[in-house]
């Protein structure tokens, strides 16, 4: 059921059992997001990276957890390079450089923390 101009975008997914990984697709060439959470605290988004893909080197200023739902990423936080594959999270402080890279096909949620 898609959602109605008077609801949230994601108001139509709440209060069911949901497949994370089954919300956004992978797209030949693309990166693809989808914000299911958006609040004052946080947000949670889900992506999906063909391989190949990638989200250059940036920072955030809120703690963050990447945790992979399908497939297998390079990811790079303070110039380590963490490998992380279908179940595997990796918790990224604040303010640190990070970037990701797919190694193959990949799917994730980021669950992003907003300090008061």
């Amino acid at each position: 059921m898609p959602p109605s101009k008077k609801t949230k975008p994601a108001e139509h997914l709440m209060s069911q059992v949901l497949s994370m990984a089954g919300l956004v697709e992978i797209q030949a060439d693309a990166v693809v997001s989808r914000t299911v959470i958006a609040k004052p605290a946080g947000t949670v988004t889900l992506f999906a990276f063909d391989k190949g893909q990638g989200l250059s080197t940036h920072s955030a200023p809120y703690d963050a957890l990447v945790w992979i739902l399908a497939g297998a990423a390079k990811i790079t936080l303070d110039e380590k390079t963490l490998r992380a594959k279908t179940g595997d999270m990796v918790l990224m402080p604040a303010n640190h450089p990070h970037a990701l890279h797919a190694t193959q096909p990949f799917k994730m949620a980021l669950v992003m923390i907003k300090e008061k």
